[in-house]
């Protein structure tokens, strides 16, 4: 049993790398996407050379290194504690690099004006003091306090904390974050939400529909306003609802809204997984881990957020005398594995929900480089099991520079 009341309880192991700044060496492997054999030469840590090659190693896979936009903490460093520094947010980033998410969005939520003001001044700092930690992070995510203050659609958050939208309260927290909130998710039942919607879209900032008991009109009116994605699709609800119409069902049919989904499973059941995946198709769709700071802790019970959860041996976190989730404690590449497993998917279709989907919706395609050039290049390395889905991450090069080294490579 553990009882930790903060990130300076728990343990965190810094990546190691291995050959960085020793011999050069040369890593071949086959493009995810499209087989094509590739050699990649590294001396010193850095990318020199990106070439196609005759043939490469057959048991070494390559892809982008993963986007993630959901990302509330990692190895026992919170982004929602009060304390939260600009040093744990590096940690979280240089984490993250070890399991293969290159970039990602710090998610920020439901908690007063000034911890959320905090928070989004950690990240700033964080990204202030290094460059890489400033390209690693492609937008800071808002996940409320705009929320439905009802059990089971708001979840782990605070319910003294949910509030209606405000938006003179938002421009200070832009303000606080440099212009860096990227992401917005909401109820569009809340008072106020709907020209709230208007005015973050008019400020190109993409809006999500979550933790919400909206009705058929709240989400054909937060459509029209602009919202264009729905956070963590059947998961921010009551643990049993109506059969039909429901909130799930209006958003699942709705071509205008992507869906995020946190394939753990957990919060969705396998079925639901390829049933969403169907009905949305992939082009809608897009991975979350919705990580929090339990996320690669040893099983247990915490005091996280205030409140007891208990993590499980199956990497399940849950408030403790209650059925309802806390966040999960995957990494991405857990979402890209169990895809193919549940939904039926290819590998190749698995990655572009990780990669090339954030991408697109947060329209960053043209600033996160592949394979362009090596000085830009962000690429994870990898083996993968067919008979278990299952992947091993061997290496993880971030904007051209090694970051990660397994000993097994």
């Amino acid at each position: 049993m553990h009882f930790l009341d903060n990130k300076r309880d728990l343990r965190y192991h810094k990546p190691q790398i291995l050959n960085a700044g020793q011999t050069p060496m040369i890593l071949s492997g086959y493009n995810v996407f499209d087989n094509t054999p590739l050699e990649i030469a590294i001396d010193k840590g850095r990318v020199r050379a990106i070439r196609e090659a005759a043939a490469a190693d057959s048991t070494l896979l390559i892809a982008p290194s993963l986007i993630d936009t959901q990302v509330n903490g990692f190895m026992g460093f919170d982004l929602g504690v009060a304390d939260v520094t600009p040093s744990d947010v590096c940690a979280i980033v240089r984490a993250l690099w070890r399991v293969g998410t290159g970039f990602f969005c710090p998610t920020v939520v439901t908690a007063s004006f000034e911890h959320i003001a905090n928070s989004l001044r950690a990240i700033v700092a964080a990204c202030a003091n290094d460059s890489q930690v400033a390209r690693s992070v492609i937008g800071i995510h808002v996940e409320g306090p705009y929320i439905s203050s009802e059990d089971g659609p708001r979840g782990a958050h605070p319910r003294k904390h949910a509030r209606d939208p405000d938006w003179d309260e938002f421009r200070r927290w832009q303000d606080i974050a440099e212009g860096k909130i990227r992401l917005v998710t909401l109820a569009p039942e809340r008072k106020g939400a709907i020209p709230f919607i208007e005015k973050l879209v008019e400020n190109g900032i993409v809006v999500a529909l979550g933790h919400t008991n909206a009705s058929e009109s709240d989400i054909q009116a937060a459509i029209q306003a602009g919202a264009k994605l729905s956070t963590h699709l059947g998961n921010g609800a009551h643990a049993v609802i109506r059969r039909h119409p429901n909130y799930i069902w209006e958003q699942l049919a709705a071509d205008e809204l992507w869906a995020s989904l946190i394939v753990d499973g957990h919060h969705l059941p396998p079925a639901v997984v390829k049933s969403m995946m169907r009905a949305k198709t992939l082009a809608r769709c897009l991975l979350i881990s919705d990580a929090v700071a339990l996320a690669g802790m040893t099983p247990g019970v915490y005091q996280f957020a205030g409140r007891k959860v208990a993590l499980t041996d199956e990497a399940k976190v849950c408030l403790v005398g209650t059925e309802y989730l806390a966040g999960s404690a995957i990494e991405l590449m857990r979402g890209v594995e169990n895809s193919v497993c549940f939904a039926g998917i290819s590998l190749a279709e698995a990655f572009a929900l990780a990669t090339r989907q954030p991408a697109r919706l947060l329209g960053v395609e043209k600033q996160i480089s592949y394979l362009a050039q090596p000085d830009s290049a962000n690429l994870v390395f990898f083996r993968w099991s067919v008979v278990d889905c299952k992947i091993k991450v061997l290496a993880t090069i971030f904007d051209g520079k090694l970051v990660y080294e397994n000993a097994e490579l």
